[in-house]
């Protein structure tokens, strides 16, 4: 970090831990994280509806987004993953935006970054190689930053910025995923000009209730699993962050390979290797809640598993395993989608251990 004594440590969001976490295994600091998650939703919620500071830069971002151009969001692996609410919610209201692969687009895409309205770049550390070259190469280009570090190099260079206000993480992305899902939904909102805090509020409780029953039955999500071959978690829209952030939960904390897709994508040749040994994550949520149901029962009919997320009523049956998540307002399933993939994961590394140890500091940062 830039400003930082040589020898210093290079704690997690610029916080040392307490005694009691830096004695903590991957399980345990993984369960500690999910049930944060509420409240630090509730905290970022609050801070983006009434300070000062970030109804600021909510007001400055918005006037950059007038300009001419798609709306970029900039990130990788979780907060790619936090983005796509955000380009679901602009696209179904007309806007043009895109969520891009940070380290693809600093490779291959900058020769056309002048086409771009606004660039959001999401980074949770501020550190990572790509977003930082990024700050560094963006020159005079309308560049924004949600971010969870505010010690870092990126939150340094960015002119314009909006904090994640999960806390120091050190597992898997859990809450600054949640939290920065939700700073990227509140923005392009704001962009919009649509009112977001009576669904947020809603998302936001649907979230906490629907944590502590879908965790009660981990264990016996996890035994409908067990068997699998591999795992596939399908999702559109906004849930289809949620996909990915969901297979990137369970392949770096169980070890266990799961692959995410998007529903048309599934269609298009996985969904032709379904059989006894498959097991299909689905999410079936939002306006296109029946194409997942569709699925769900195409995957059955080949002979393989699904565990049916969705608003509705399903019967449990050999080959499905229905999680009811109450409804909530579109792209807030970008959050609440997680939940059950969440618990799955927790379920797995309390039977067979966890393969992804806590980082309570940061590593050398490399593209």
């Amino acid at each position: 970090m830039e400003g930082r004594q040589p020898g210093t440590p290079r704690w997690i969001a610029g916080i040392e831990p307490p005694p009691e976490l830096l004695s903590a295994n991957g399980t345990q600091i993984l369960e500690i994280e999910c049930r944060q998650q509420p409240q630090r939703l509730n905290e970022l919620l609050h801070a983006y509806a009434s300070d000062p500071v970030i109804r600021s830069q909510l007001g400055t971002l918005r006037e950059l987004a007038s300009n001419k151009g798609p709306l970029l969001f900039l990130g990788m692996g979780a907060s790619y993953c936090s983005a796509i609410s955000a380009s679901a919610l602009l696209q179904s209201r007309g806007r043009s935006s895109f969520t891009v692969d940070a380290g693809e687009w600093l490779h291959y895409g900058v020769s056309t970054w002048q086409d771009a309205a606004l660039s959001i770049l999401l980074t949770t550390s501020g550190e990572s190689a790509e977003l930082v070259e990024l700050f560094r190469i963006g020159g005079e280009r309308k560049l924004g930053l949600i971010c969870n570090n505010p010690a870092s190099t990126c939150w340094n260079l960015a002119e314009n910025r909006l904090p994640i206000l999960a806390g120091p993480e050190y597992g898997n992305a859990t809450k600054t995923y949640t939290n920065a899902t939700a700073a990227s939904i509140i923005l392009a909102s704001e962009m919009l000009g649509l009112a977001w805090q009576k669904d947020a509020e809603l998302a936001a409780e649907v979230f906490a209730t629907n944590l502590e029953r879908i965790f009660a039955e981990r264990s016996d999500l996890e035994a409908f699993c067990r068997e699998a071959a591999n795992i596939e978690i399908i999702g559109r829209g906004a849930a289809y962050g949620g996909a990915i952030m969901s297979a990137l939960t369970i392949r770096e904390m169980s070890g266990f390979r799961a692959a995410p897709h998007t529903g048309a994508g599934f269609r298009h040749g996985p969904n032709l290797d379904v059989d006894p040994t498959h097991v299909a994550i689905i999410f079936a949520l939002g306006h296109v809640a029946e194409l997942g149901v569709r699925l769900a029962n195409e995957c059955n009919r080949r002979g393989g598993k699904v565990v049916l997320v969705s608003a509705g009523n399903h019967a449990v049956t050999e080959l499905l395993y229905p999680v009811k998540l109450d409804a909530v307002a579109e792209p807030w399933e970008g959050i609440t989608s997680l939940l059950a993939p969440q618990a799955l994961t927790l379920a797995m590394i309390e039977r067979t251990g966890c393969r992804l140890p806590p980082r309570f500091q940061y590593g050398v940062m490399e593209q």
